[in-house]
């Protein structure tokens, strides 16, 4: 078991990449704390977790724009698994779309709070005992817009881009600790938050519900989306063994739609 007697923590894991991500590492014997902040998604994520996989499971209801909250998290993840997180993935995230002139600051903020702060804060609530042990993986679920850009996603794509920038900034300064710190970028992966791009595509064009997911699906040379479990299975090998020798990356899971 490539994770056995390994604990994960998994921000934005009631849905979706995180839903995924917390099922392939319990595959694998790590234990699974869920944190979103929906609590029925968590509670039954976990639950599925623990009744497939055996493995001990925490769900915890927590917002990574709020910093009480994820001192409470990482304190109840602390409280019954008796420590930290040895794997931490952020994956919690907002996107909206806008034209920039009508991106106003709330909605700015909105990206930065959560996207890049949360994914800050969780680190460093995460990194102490990371470093005490000697062991650690930080993988931050980025976007291919943290690489370029497009139209009406100027907020969103600031904060990717920011969140590369400290994946990249951390890895250099914590790698000789036994950690390593990676970002995952998907293209578009078919989740429900490309439903609501769907959705909002629908709304602003007339365009039908078809229509719009064959023009994402045009943006990758497979002319498909990418699915939750093909992120999952990057972010197992992030976080074995296997993929010690990877840090400091942004790697693309976009079916070459991005070639950098």
């Amino acid at each position: 078991m490539k994770l056995a007697n390994r604990l994960a923590l998994i921000t934005g894991g009631g849905r979706g990449i995180g839903r995924a991500i917390a099922f392939a590492f319990a595959s694998e014997g790590a234990s699974i704390a869920v944190a979103a902040r929906t609590r029925a998604q968590v509670e039954n994520v976990a639950e599925e977790v623990a009744c497939e996989f055996g493995v001990e499971t925490l769900a915890i209801e927590c917002d990574v724009a709020d910093a009480a909250s994820v001192t409470r998290a990482f304190a109840h993840t602390s409280e019954q698994f008796g420590g930290g997180p040895d794997i931490l993935v952020n994956n919690a995230g907002i996107a909206e779309t806008a034209p920039f002139a009508k991106t106003d600051e709330a909605m700015w903020q909105r990206h930065l709070e959560v996207n890049l702060t949360g994914t800050f804060r969780c680190t460093r609530a995460a990194l102490p005992a990371m470093l005490e042990r000697g062991w650690g993986r930080v993988i931050n679920i980025a976007s291919i817009a943290g690489k370029t850009g497009a139209p009406y996603i100027s907020a969103y794509s600031a904060s990717k881009h920011g969140v590369l920038g400290l994946t990249r900034s951390l890895a250099l300064e914590v790698g000789a600790g036994g950690i390593t710190v990676n970002a995952i970028c998907p293209g578009y992966v078919d989740t429900e938050m490309t439903s609501r791009g769907i959705e909002n595509i629908v709304a602003k064009t007339g365009k039908s519900a078809d229509d719009a997911l064959a023009v994402l699906k045009r943006s990758s040379p497979q002319n498909r989306l990418v699915t939750a479990e093909e992120v999952a299975a990057l972010a197992l090998l992030l976080a074995s063994e296997e993929g010690r020798g990877i840090n400091g990356q942004a790697i693309n899971v976009d079916g070459g739609t991005v070639l950098f």
